[in-house]
């Protein structure tokens, strides 16, 4: 989290880290208790990575882009989708049935996502802003995703300003959450 750069570079970094967590869990045979620290920790750095796209990239690609407001929409539905199967998941325990299937569906839906992203809208994005414009959105996305929540709230608003003001509060509160139960740390 947090890692430089401008924040198409920002982001595509966080994918890669997913990516990885995602490749983990994989490699584990089905109820393996490890499954479940991995998709802790996925789903951590999903939901800040998202809640800081929903802040800042989404409102950019709607300046910005020709077709922008068609775009940010299906991201954000994307993401809500994402978020319920990521709050189906937190009931789960990795010898659950259930577990294997959800974490399966959330691996196929954020890989497509993660896809269209590189392969549409960022390639867009770098067209049509300046080097500045990405740069300045890599400082808001790095800063967002320090005050983001970790878990999935797929009840909260998903679009400024409202999510502006709410997710710091409850990034506050997951993080404490998260200390007091050891959710998130390395297996």
């Amino acid at each position: 989290m947090g890692h430089g750069g401008n924040v198409i570079d920002e982001l595509m970094t966080d994918h890669r880290e997913v990516e990885e967590l995602f490749g983990r869990i994989e490699a584990l045979p089905s109820g393996d208790k490890v499954r479940k620290v991995y998709a802790d920790q996925a789903t951590m750095e999903l939901v800040r990575h998202s809640v800081a796209e929903e802040e800042y990239l989404y409102p950019a690609v709607r300046e910005h882009l020709v077709n922008g407001n068609t775009m940010a929409d299906r991201e954000i539905e994307d993401h809500a989708g994402a978020e319920q199967i990521m709050k189906d998941l937190e009931s789960c325990e990795a010898g659950d049935a259930e577990f294997d299937r959800l974490v399966g569906r959330l691996m196929s839906e954020v890989r497509a996502h993660i896809a269209d992203e590189e392969e549409n809208l960022f390639p867009q994005l770098r067209t049509a802003c300046t080097a500045e414009t990405l740069d300045k959105l890599g400082d808001k996305v790095r800063q967002a995703k320090k005050l983001a929540p970790t878990r999935p709230h797929p009840s909260a608003p998903d679009t400024p300003p409202a999510n502006k003001l709410l997710a710091p509060g409850a990034g506050l509160v997951d993080r404490v959450r998260d200390v007091l139960s050891g959710r998130g740390k390395h297996a």
